[in-house]
């Protein structure tokens, strides 16, 4: 019987080798022995609402209105952002709406 590596994410036993990659059918992980792999290494990026890749000075489209917490300003659908800048998280952006500092999800967000 042969011994296969845990897997990395879950932990879990049941991985198999597909011929390219281990694959963990329990967390659907999939990864490779090779520790300079790419793929592993790579950070998340932040991605807009149909994956399209988002860079600091991007102009960002807002695709639905949002109610701002702690405030009774609504950012209406449509509304153009100008200058986002990243953030240490891949699912949030930094930017200014009326002169306002506003954290917006990227899920809410359309490039151009």
């Amino acid at each position: 019987m042969t011994d296969y590596p845990k897997c990395p994410q879950c932990l879990g036993n049941n991985t198999y080798f597909d011929g390219s990659a281990y694959i963990c059918p329990d967390c659907f992980h999939e990864f490779h022995l090779d520790e300079s792999d790419p793929i592993q290494d790579e950070e998340p990026r932040a991605k807009d609402c149909n994956g399209a890749e988002l860079a600091d000075g991007d102009v960002v489209t807002v695709i639905k209105d949002l109610k701002v917490r702690g405030s009774s300003l609504v950012i209406k659908q449509g509304t153009k952002v100008k200058g986002i800048r990243l953030t240490d998280n891949p699912e949030e952006v930094d930017c200014r709406i009326d002169g306002s500092a506003i954290v917006l999800k990227t899920c809410f967000l359309r490039k151009g």
